[in-house]
């Protein structure tokens, strides 16, 4: 009994309970309160209440069950029995593991993977389920830092943006797709969540619905990105959608949203057979746009907005940036705003009186490159 409301409010909280049936009993019986599978459960309902996605329960689950199952293979069943000495066994395993295809776990999804138990162990502590915590000490792999390794140049993005078959329905979307990809840099996830309404034609905007973090932002797109989505629209999207209660921009052939990993696949076909030199998918075109925006000048700070990047110390910067220059456009343009500046543009440089930004091009770089690697690991 003591189980089912914990069922109910995980799912009230926006993620469905999942029964995996085939762990076993020791550690996976939902039944088991003191198991770690059932541990797991509570700290994903807590973080369910707290507001944390869909997506970023679903990352956490499996980052959880991956532990859990290595764990109860050397019958480590219960969080008590968890100490940090397991959990450094754990970070060996997981240093000298090989994928499928020979490769070893990047780094980057070695920390995501001990990063998440170090906040579930810290959990627990707090909430007395355990005396001390065995994450406190535990040393994370260290970052790897590197730019990223494709990055298309102005002509080289031409050339891919010119393979879709423009006289089929799907090329046309896939063309609008591209531009999009091109002028925002958007992420495959908020890609695929578009709908029709989040595009302001007569101002030139983009919303962003709830993106990474679950927050909205509102960022510039270009006129031809804009033009080439109007014309998907009026002469594919309605012939491509059969159930009007889908609302998503781009759809599949069977009228529905696309996925992420439709997403990834077709834009990474595109990119290879354009006969272009490099690889990538849609964080190839995230990558590109940034560096050349960079390379013309662009303002850093503008840059991560328009990334939607919400790194905690450059959060602050975001809000800065966003309220001086909109006070700054309010006051050139509004009739009843007090003293006015006249013959002024209310351009895009940064603000006068700005911090400067905690973060320099290089380590703006090397963070999309971890966050690629990261999209491509919970793939």
């Amino acid at each position: 009994m003591g189980h089912r409301p914990r069922m109910a409010a995980y799912r009230r909280a926006g993620k469905p309970y999942q029964r995996f049936d085939n762990h076993s009993a020791s550690a996976g019986a939902p039944g088991d309160l003191r198991g770690l599978f059932a541990a797991m459960h509570r700290y994903l309902e807590h973080r369910a209440v707290l507001g944390s996605t869909e997506v970023s329960l679903e990352h956490m689950q499996r980052n959880m069950r991956h532990f859990i199952d290595w764990a109860d293979e050397r019958g480590v069943t219960h969080p008590q029995q968890v100490t940090r000495a397991v959990l450094q066994r754990y970070q060996r395993w997981l240093h000298y593991r090989r994928k499928a295809n020979g490769q070893p776990l990047s780094i980057v999804t070695q920390r995501t993977l001990v990063g998440t138990l170090r906040s579930w162990f810290r959990w627990l502590t707090r909430e007395g389920e355990l005396n001390a915590n065995p994450a406190a000490d535990l040393d994370m792999p260290r970052k790897v830092r590197h730019v990223p390794r494709a990055v298309l140049s102005a002509g080289e993005a031409e050339q891919v943006l010119a393979m879709p078959d423009l006289g089929t329905l799907l090329g046309l979307r896939d063309r609008a797709i591209m531009e999009v990809l091109y002028a925002t840099g958007i992420r495959r996830q908020e890609v695929t969540t578009l709908i029709c309404e989040d595009l302001d034609y007569e101002r030139g905007l983009l919303l962003v619905r709830q993106g990474k973090g679950r927050k909205d932002r509102m960022i510039p797109i270009s006129e031809r990105a804009l033009a080439w989505v109007q014309r998907y629209v009026s002469e594919a999207r309605g012939q491509l959608v059969w159930n009007q209660d889908v609302h998503q921009l781009f759809l599949s052939v069977e009228g529905n949203a696309l996925s992420k990993e439709m997403l990834s696949s077709l834009m990474a076909a595109y990119v290879r057979n354009s006969g272009v030199p490099k690889k990538g998918g849609c964080h190839l075109w995230r990558h590109t746009m940034a560096t050349l925006m960079l390379e013309a000048g662009a303002d850093i700070r503008f840059i991560q907005v328009m990334l939607g990047h919400a790194d905690l110390s450059t959060t602050q910067i975001y809000t800065h940036v966003a309220l001086t220059q909109l006070k700054r456009v309010y006051e050139r343009t509004h009739p009843a705003a007090h003293r006015r500046a006249r013959g002024e543009r209310a351009g895009l440089e940064a603000p006068e009186g700005a911090p400067e930004s905690e973060t320099s091009p290089e380590e703006l770089l090397q963070a999309l490159q971890a966050e690629a690697e990261d999209d491509q690991e919970s793939a």
